[in-house]
C-alpha cells in the first residue's frame, strides 16, 4: 500500500468514526474563537470552555476588551496557564483589531499571524473554523498520529502540516484536522496507548512501532 492509498483509507475510516465534528472550543464569532484558541495554548479545550464564559461576561467585544485592565483579564484566565502573557496578548490584539480593523477579525493570514500571541497554528484554526478557508492546523494530537501512521516524519509541526496537505484533498482539510483530533483523544492518546489494539494504528501504523509492540508481547 502506498502512502497515498493509506492516507485515503484513513480518511474514509475517520469519516465513519466522526461524520460530524463540532468545533471543540465554545465561541460565537471570529473574535471569541480567536481568543479561545489563544487561551488553548498548553491548556485543554475543556478548561478553556470553563473559563471563557466568565471572560465573555466581562466583555466579548474587542473595542471594550482593550480598555479592561490587564490584571482583570489575567485573574479570569489564570486557570488556563501562562496568564501574564496571554492576558497582555488579548488586550493588545483587541486594541489592534479595534484601531486598525474596525473591531473585526479579518480573514487575512498575514494580519492574523502578526497579532500578539497568535502564531500560525492559531491563525489556521481561525481561518478554517471561522471563515471556512482551507487550512490544516497541526496540534500535538495530529503531529503524533501523523508519525504513528507514517504519514509524516514527525520532525516538526511544519513538516507534518506540509506532508498532510500533500496527502489529503484540500476540500477535506478543515473537517479532517478535527476528525484526527477527536480520534487522537478517544483512541490514540500519547501515553498508555497500544497500537496493536487501536482501530487505525493496528491497520496502518508505522511498521517499526508495530513490530516493537509485537516483540514485547511475544516476550511476555
Amino acid at each position: 500500500m502506498t502512502k497515498q492509498e493509506k492516507a485515503t483509507a484513513i480518511m474514509h475510516q475517520l469519516e465513519e468514526f466522526y461524520p460530524e465534528v463540532p468545533v471543540p472550543l465554545d465561541h460565537h464569532d471570529p473574535y471569541t474563537l480567536l481568543v479561545a484558541v489563544l487561551l488553548s495554548a498548553q491548556c485543554t479545550d475543556v478548561r478553556v470552555n470553563q473559563v471563557t464564559p466568565s471572560l465573555w461576561a466581562l466583555t466579548d467585544k474587542p473595542e471594550e476588551m482593550m480598555h479592561v485592565p490587564v490584571e482583570d483579564i489575567r485573574e479570569i484566565i489564570r486557570p488556563c496557564g501562562l496568564s501574564p502573557r496571554k492576558s497582555k496578548a488579548i488586550k493588545e490584539l483587541s486594541r489592534i483589531l479595534t484601531e486598525d480593523y474596525g473591531g473585526e477579525v479579518p480573514p487575512d493570514w498575514d494580519v492574523l499571524e502578526s497579532l500578539p500571541g497568535v502564531g500560525h497554528k492559531t491563525a489556521s484554526v481561525v481561518m478554517s473554523q471561522a471563515f471556512g478557508v482551507p487550512a490544516f492546523p497541526v496540534d500535538t494530537h495530529i503531529h503524533r498520529l501523523a508519525y504513528r501512521w507514517a504519514l509524516s516524519t514527525g520532525k516538526n509541526v511544519e513538516t507534518t502540516e506540509r506532508d498532510l496537505k500533500r496527502l489529503f484533498p484540500e476540500d477535506r482539510w478543515n473537517k479532517l484536522h478535527l476528525q484526527i483530533i477527536f480520534f487522537g483523544r478517544e483512541y490514540c492518546p500519547a501515553r498508555g496507548h497500544t497500537m496493536l489494539d487501536c482501530p487505525i494504528c493496528s491497520q496502518y501504523g508505522r511498521r517499526s512501532l508495530l513490530r516493537k509492540e509485537e516483540n514485547q508481547r511475544n516476550r511476555r
